[in-house]
């Protein structure tokens, strides 16, 4: 629901928000550095096992 609400606001043509910018919660970037992360160590760890 919230996702969806901030949507609208960034299609709602408005002056104001015309100038905004975006930007991303340290948290969400934490989250998303420990997933590239996680998927790095998987493949090097799954490439050793082959070997």
């Amino acid at each position: 629901m919230r996702d969806a609400f901030t949507l609208f606001l960034l299609v709602l043509p408005a002056p104001a928000m015309a100038a905004s910018t975006a930007v991303a919660e340290p948290s969400n970037l934490m989250l998303f550095g420990l997933g590239v992360l996680g998927v790095v160590v998987g493949r090097q760890t799954s490439r050793r096992k082959r070997d």
